[in-house]
């Protein structure tokens, strides 16, 4: 008989993940849930027609792991990229203040408007119309420890 993997057997590798329909969105955005990131580290070349964050996200796919092992939980930054963007919109993002950081909360498609919405924390939010969907989430730095040493909160 055999015995299906279980995450705990995985090396710990950098991600890099791809998602092309809603169901890959909801992976991403749960993977990018509480990532914090400078209002500078963002950035949209329209010739090229992408988008992309540099940003600085929780661990999710390790935080479990860590506290079990007595480890303290991490963060890493990765790069969001969307490509194929047509036009980018946002509220409740002030980009003149260089020192203001964003906390991106959620990452949903809307597959009838080609739009991806980027839903930050305080009443912000980036939305990003797209021909294609075509969004991917690659890990670019080692793991560093988390600054508040404990697992973001969410009132659960």
């Amino acid at each position: 008989m055999s015995e299906d993997a279980r995450f705990e057997d995985g090396r710990e590798i950098p991600l890099n993940l791809g998602a092309l329909d809603g169901e890959d969105i909801k992976i991403l955005s749960a993977l990018t849930q509480d990532a914090v990131f400078p209002v500078t580290e963002m950035t949209w070349r329209a010739k090229e027609r992408r988008f992309a964050i540099l940003l600085n996200r929780f661990r999710w796919e390790d935080a479990e792991n860590a506290q079990r092992r007595g480890r303290d939980v991490e963060r890493v930054q990765s790069l969001l990229v969307v490509e194929n963007v047509t036009k980018v919109a946002s509220q409740g993002v002030d980009r003149s203040d260089a020192d203001v950081i964003l906390a991106l909360l959620s990452i949903e498609v809307d597959e009838d408007t080609e739009e991806v919405t980027l839903t930050l924390a305080g009443d912000g939010a980036i939305r990003l119309s797209i021909e294609a969907l075509e969004v991917s989430l690659k890990d670019v730095t080692r793991p560093y420890l988390a600054p508040s040493g404990k697992t973001p909160d969410h009132g659960v």
